[in-house]
């Protein structure tokens, strides 16, 4: 490898524009593509197999509509006014029916007037007598009454009195009359008992259809259903409805809030992540003392993440790409790839100050040496991130592959076209001055070599040291056993945001359980019709249940086997008792499901989200045991050593463990939130956990290659003991220093943005680097590994000569040149 890799790095040098003008290319495609397919992200993150999405799917195939997104605005008067007034009822009213009117919304008045049509005639045929006419429109406007009192889509209204009216004969169609009334009755009784604090909205002697106004009279809610999911909802859709309801609550001094569903789409990349990209520039400056050499490893990890995130918006048309998976590409490929040119670069520096080299020999060495690590380091990160292929859940695979991608295409840039810019650079990559300053500093270097005081205090106190750190990093770590996961709802957004505020006027007047209604379906066991007696006790027993505040049945399908009803719940979408309620209402043996023959299923968002959460919180300790596999594996093969993978895989779950620890005390339970710039406490990112583990693992690992791989090279040449922990981390620390502040930099720049999802990855991939880096690698690493000594390299005979020998040291390649260059200097004399 690393003589492959100094003839690569040769090359490039010698032939620059060759290599800028391929990845000029490369960045040109990509940016045809960018404007010729545009970006199309999405918030829908999609988890198959799950029960929730196993419904969505079933009603996507029976009733296609009823899988159909939901939005919703809650119109609110100013404080101490009411909007019961004829002009702002009036108002509400003609914004209702004008959203109803625009395409890709559910017209719900318009199908319940069918269904009412359609129940007439039908009950006309069947009976052909005044009696079974009126039986018919009394079950037709029931259904209507009873969807629009529960502020729902009048889609379900329509459903449920075309398939009562569809029973056979007057009886029929007057049990489904009987059926909902008693199911209207029930529900008013279930009301007055919990005292609810909203009615419905009637307008000129008429309910309006969807829309529920709290009983103070300052706020109203209306709710309705989109005809496709939520994903494919057109921004203009999203921007009419807005528009409209704006407009009408505006000519009336009405403040009308849409709900985050309704709300554009906003890509969560601004100006802070700058911040981070400053900060890397001054280290740089400070590292490298050259502001031409500390350029360089900014324009690589920029053309990296240039062609990588750029690529992955290019391809959004053909994918199902959520909002957040570019960003987390954009991330990783700054971190990686400045840390790598970092890397690179340094060590050319190091080969021309310490050895005398040329530029052109320098730059193709480090190629081959510090090339090779980063090499195996990239390779680490990828390995880690395709990990959570094997866990099979499609957002996180896309995401896994995104950001994988970005570092693949860092590494092979760190390869290819920095030795490319060095050419041009030529010998300017270390002026006269910096090589006299140099030479100045390695002359007092020797002097001081006794006062390194950190590395020799880690060493001479390493028991303190060790049990110190397994101590502090233990105790940060407690929190992490009451982390609540789940998907950030608009209940922790900032409280200046649009959505917060729809929340919680929501949540004021209605109960915070309308912001998490649940879709439930039912479907026949036993392959016959749902009827109307079913339909009603199916109704009044999901009311009796434990923290259910409204039931409200909407509708049977056209195919008479599934019934369709919206549960409301007393607490909100984030809630412990909403995710109980949903384990019950799909308890098999639940006594309202068994005594009326049928199968509950729970759909909706609120539900997807509770499967996502307990989805990932299962296969979370299968991907750490996946990592904590793959660590040993690629350790031993790239240090040929039994202590060091065991070490390195230890300290990251160490390190790991602290993380989440920290993450959920800020996050979760709002400590230093001032501090973060957020407003509220709420639950962790149910992805974020799975997906920092492997971020972290692959990046971590990146430190213990480029620290222990310099302690074994001074082990291979001939330092022993600690002498070549010493050694080796003298001839590494600075660098790797410099790498863990960029990358916690670059990190911390997304800490600041106001997407909660981004902020949380943000801060725990930053402290997870700081902790890695500074109290595993550079602290607890050389105290363990001054512990086992000589031993640290130890292997068995067998296992010797099973492992192919990597040489990540670049040994092979050193020897080679001193080959050559014996035999060129026999040649001259």
């Amino acid at each position: 490898m690393s003589k492959f890799l100094y003839k690569l790095g040769k090359s490039a040098y010698s032939r620059p524009w060759l290599f800028i003008g391929g990845w000029v290319v490369v960045l040109a495609i990509v940016i045809a593509m960018l404007s010729v397919n545009g970006v199309s992200v999405s918030s829908e993150m999609k988890l198959e197999g799950t029960e929730s999405q196993k419904v969505l799917d079933q009603l996507a195939e029976v009733q296609p509509e009823a899988s159909g997104g939901q939005g919703s605005v809650v119109f609110v008067a100013p404080e101490g006014e009411s909007l019961n007034t004829p002009e702002r009822l009036a108002a509400i009213k003609e914004a209702v029916d004008e959203v109803y009117g625009l395409d890709q919304v559910l017209n719900a008045p318009e199908l319940a007037a069918q269904a009412m049509a359609q129940a007439q005639a039908q009950a006309q045929a069947a009976q052909g007598a005044a009696g079974g006419e009126a039986g018919a429109g009394d079950a037709a406007a029931g259904a209507a009454g009873q969807g629009a009192g529960a502020g729902q889509s009048g889609e379900a209204d329509a459903q449920q009195g075309a398939g009562m009216a569809q029973q056979e004969g007057a009886g029929a169609a007057q049990q489904g009359a009987d059926a909902g009334a008693d199911a209207a009755a029930r529900q008013g009784a279930a009301g007055s008992a919990d005292q609810p604090p909203y009615t419905q909205l009637i307008v000129d002697g008429a309910p309006v259809i969807g829309v529920t106004i709290a009983n103070d009279g300052r706020a109203a809610l209306f709710q309705f259903q989109f005809t496709v999911q939520q994903s494919a909802v057109s921004d203009e859709i999203k921007a009419s409805v807005v528009d409209t309801v704006e407009s009408a609550a505006s000519e009336t001094g009405l403040e009308a809030l849409p709900s985050e569903s309704l709300l554009p789409l906003d890509i969560p990349i601004g100006s802070n992540e700058v911040y981070g990209l400053v900060v890397a520039a001054i280290v740089l400056i400070m590292t490298l003392g050259s502001v031409i050499a500390a350029g360089l490893p900014l324009v690589v990890a920029l053309f990296g993440v240039g062609i990588g995130v750029g690529g992955a918006y290019a391809f959004s048309t053909y994918l199902n790409m959520s909002s957040i998976t570019p960003v987390l590409a954009l991330m990783v490929g700054l971190a990686v790839g400045i840390d790598y040119a970092l890397f690179i670069i340094n060590r050319q520096r190091r080969l021309i100050f310490d050895q005398g080299l040329g530029a052109k020999e320098a730059a193709s060495r480090s190629i081959g040496t510090a090339g090779s690590a980063v090499f195996f380091a990239g390779l680490t990160v990828i390995i880690a991130l395709c990990g959570l292929l094997v866990i099979g859940i499609g957002f996180l695979s896309t995401m896994a592959l995104v950001a994988s991608a970005t570092v693949l295409l860092n590494v092979l840039i760190a390869l290819t076209l920095l030795p490319a810019l060095l050419g041009l650079i030529g010998e300017r990559i270390c002026s006269r001055k910096a090589r006299e300053k140099n030479a100045a500093v390695q002359a007092s270097r020797a002097q001081k070599q006794a006062k390194a005081r950190w590395i020799h205090g880690v060493i001479k106190f390493r028991w303190p040291v060790i049990l110190l750190i397994v101590v502090i990093l233990g105790i940060a770590a407690v929190p992490a056993a009451q982390m609540n996961l789940a998907i950030p709802s608009a209940a922790s957004a900032d409280l200046d945001t649009a959505k917060r505020q729809s929340y919680d006027a929501i949540s004021e007047s209605f109960g915070e359980g309308f912001n998490g209604t649940l879709l439930i379906v039912a479907e026949s066991a036993n392959g016959e019709n749902i009827t109307p007696q079913t339909l009603g006790a199916l109704t009044q027993g999901m009311q009796l249940l434990d923290n259910v505040s409204v039931v409200s049945p909407l509708g049977i399908s056209e195919n008479g086997k599934l019934a369709m009803f919206s549960v409301i719940p007393k607490t909100g979408p984030n809630d412990e008792a909403t995710s109980k309620l949903v384990t019950t209402l799909r308890d098999e043996n639940l006594a309202i499901a068994t005594a009326t023959g049928v199968t509950l299923g729970v759909t909706g968002v609120t539900a997807v989200n509770i499967d996502m959460s307990a989805k990932l919180a299962e296969v979370f300790p299968i991907y750490v045991g996946i990592i904590v596999v793959l660590s040993l594996i690629i350790l031993l093969l790239v240090f040929r050593s039994i202590v060091v993978p065991i070490k390195a895989t230890v300290g990251f779950l160490l390190s790991i463990l602290a993380t989440f620890g920290i993450t959920t005390a800020v996050f979760q339970w709002g400590w230093a939130h001032d501090l973060f710039a957020f407003d509220t406490a709420g639950p962790i990112l149910s992805f974020m956990p799975i997906m920092v583990t492997g971020i972290l693992y692959g990046l971590a690992m990146d430190y213990q290659v480029f620290l222990v791989s310099s302690m074994r090279e001074s082990y291979v040449h001939g330092h022993r003991g600690t002498e070549s922990v010493i050694h080796g981390y003298g001839q590494a620390s600075r660098v790797v220093v410099a790498a863990a502040v960029i990358m916690v930099a670059v990190f911390a720049g997304f800490i600041f943005t106001h997407d909660i999802m981004i902020k949380q990855i943000g801060f725990a991939l930053a402290i997870g680097i700081l902790i890695d880096a500074f109290v595993i690698r550079m602290t607890l690493v050389p105290a363990v590994m001054s512990l086992f000594g000589d031993k640290a390299w130890a292997l068995p005979k067998w296992l010797d000569r099973i492992l192919p020998n990597l040489d990540v040291e670049g040994d092979k390649l050193l020897e080679e040149l001193k080959a050559q260059e014996a035999a060129e200097g026999a040649r001259g004399r």
